[in-house]
């Protein structure tokens, strides 16, 4: 894993359907992500925020709401985490809403496809986010970033990065799943996503779930996490637009990110869908730094490794 990292704000809600994203950077920032990696012998360099189009609220047009916007958005964010890969740095972007996620990993397909690294992409989140315009009437684009990556979108969207499509749907692993409109599930099912929903992690357990999302990877994968702030339950995680309740508890949740820096692999991380104007005392920016620590080593485990 690489021991200097750089922090990315991109401090815009316009994929979403709730106000309030736009403040997730700097929560972040006041929970004191960065000298909290630093702790951890990291090199940490804040890159401040990205500036680009307000949010201008508007009802969809043509299936999509705010996509000039959008699109604008994750280009400023491909540019910047392409720009810290290509300089041997790990991107964390500070989101912002997860339309986001679209600008960040297709820069980290292209660096995988620069470097001839595989690329393995742990969505970990309340929703699949593999909508299309003809599967959802609101619009809101923070709902398919995935199904855009895997070649379904616009043509603003799905050439960022260069190559369509960004990504193959057989590279992602969703944790956490809870909540898929009826058309998004077929198409999820049609595509071949590999999805652990929380039926699978009741019934198996998280770490069986994490032990078959992170199997195979190798000395050349890449492994990018776009954790949503969503995928925790709203019991410990209220700050965001979209709860749903049944996610996972902090337990499990540790446990993930446990296994996640157990493998040495992680190049690249999202943290999105965090909203103060939603939240208790910055509770869930808390949480999410808590547990983006243990992405970077912090452990419960006391036992030597085996």
């Amino acid at each position: 894993m690489l021991n200097k990292v750089t922090l990315i704000g991109a401090p815009t809600d316009i994929g979403a359907g709730a106000r309030g994203a736009s403040m997730g950077p700097e929560a972040l920032r006041v929970a004191n992500i960065g000298p909290i990696l630093e702790g951890h012998g990291l090199e940490v360099k804040d890159r401040g925020n990205l500036s680009g189009p307000a949010n201008p609220w508007l009802p969809p047009t043509d299936g999509y709401r705010h996509l000039p916007e959008v699109a604008a958005w994750n280009r400023l964010v491909h540019d910047a985490v392409y720009e810290e890969l290509s300089d041997g740095r790990m991107p964390i972007l500070l989101g912002g809403d997860h339309c986001l996620g679209l600008g960040s990993i297709s820069a980290v397909a292209r660096h995988c496809r620069d470097t001839g690294k595989k690329l393995r992409v742990l969505w970990l989140d309340a929703h699949a986010d593999f909508n299309t315009s003809a599967l959802t009437p609101s619009g809101n684009i923070h709902g398919m970033p995935v199904a855009c990556l895997c070649g379904f979108g616009p043509r603003e969207l799905i050439e960022i990065g260069g190559q369509v499509p960004a990504i193959s749907p057989k590279w992602v692993r969703q944790i956490g799943i809870r909540s898929v409109d009826p058309g998004e599930k077929r198409f999820v099912h049609e595509q071949g996503l590999e999805v652990f929903d929380m039926r699978y992690i009741d019934e198996m357990g998280m770490r069986h779930a994490m032990e078959l999302a992170l199997a195979t990877l190798d000395a050349n994968t890449h492994l990018h996490v776009s954790f949503d702030v969503d995928f925790l339950d709203p019991e410990i995680a209220p700050g965001v637009g979209t709860t749903v309740p049944g996610g996972p508890t902090y337990r499990e949740a540790q446990l993930c990110m446990e296994m996640i820096a157990d493998t040495g692999r992680m190049g690249s991380l999202d943290v999105v869908e965090l909203n103060p104007a939603l939240d208790v005392r910055n509770k869930t920016a808390q949480v999410a730094v808590d547990l983006i620590e243990s992405l970077f080593g912090k452990s419960t485990l006391m036992r030597p490794k085996v």
